[in-house]
């Protein structure tokens, strides 16, 4: 039986390409294409697909919460994470939403078709790439003090916050936007930059637009 595959990319050029490879593989078949998260859930249980390749970086709705969503719903189904980046957070975020592999863009090809038999097989993939960079991440991590080693996914309100921070906006008016005090709006301004290891406005903006979590 062949395996069936959804793909969801919001790049229509990429797309069609791994469309038209995965349909030389014998054992795979491609029976849907998305440009959106927010319409996987839908597409899912319309299409009934056995494995989802999901884009991570994706308007509206990223691969992330897309693959969060997807699997509180339809455990069954495996997800795939694409990506052009090999960010040691998007892989383990992706990982904690539920997907059980993460190809880079790059490396796609014979390793996302490996990635797509072993998905359908329950079993975890890492492309190379992605294996290496959470080698060297795990490296750097024996070197950092305990107290600075726990990193975790952002909270809904942690969202927000960075979505009105790359906006431009101070303190006081996202905790205006958000009926919450200009303090409360710093503290989870430092516990966005720690989760994410990132110190600098300008980094976060770039996560946020990498991540979907902001399209400015």
């Amino acid at each position: 039986m062949n395996t069936r595959v959804l793909l969801v990319d919001d790049h229509t050029m990429l797309r069609e390409a791994l469309r038209l490879m995965l349909e030389n593989e014998p054992e795979i078949e491609v029976v849907g294409e998305l440009g959106d998260g927010a319409h996987v859930l839908k597409s899912a249980q319309e299409l009934n697909p056995d494995v989802i390749v999901m884009d991570v970086s994706m308007p509206n709705m990223n691969g992330i919460e897309a693959t969060r969503t997807l699997r509180s719903q339809c455990p069954e189904i495996g997800v795939v994470a694409l990506s052009a980046f090999g960010y040691k957070q998007f892989i383990m975020e992706m990982m904690d939403a539920g997907a059980l592999a993460y190809v880079i863009k790059s490396a796609a090809g014979e390793q996302l078709v490996r990635a797509i038999k072993s998905v359908a097989r329950a079993e975890t993939y890492l492309c190379p790439e992605s294996t290496s960079i959470l080698i060297a991440a795990n490296r750097r991590n024996e070197h950092t003090p305990a107290s600075h080693r726990t990193k975790k996914n952002l909270a809904r309100r942690e969202i927000e916050v960075l979505r009105l921070l790359t906006q431009g906006k101070s303190s006081p008016q996202i905790g205006t936007d958000l009926h919450i005090a200009a303090s409360t709006v710093d503290v989870h301004r430092r516990n966005i930059m720690d989760k994410l290891d990132i110190h600098s406005v300008a980094e976060l903006t770039k996560y946020a637009i990498r991540t979907g979590i902001t399209n400015i």
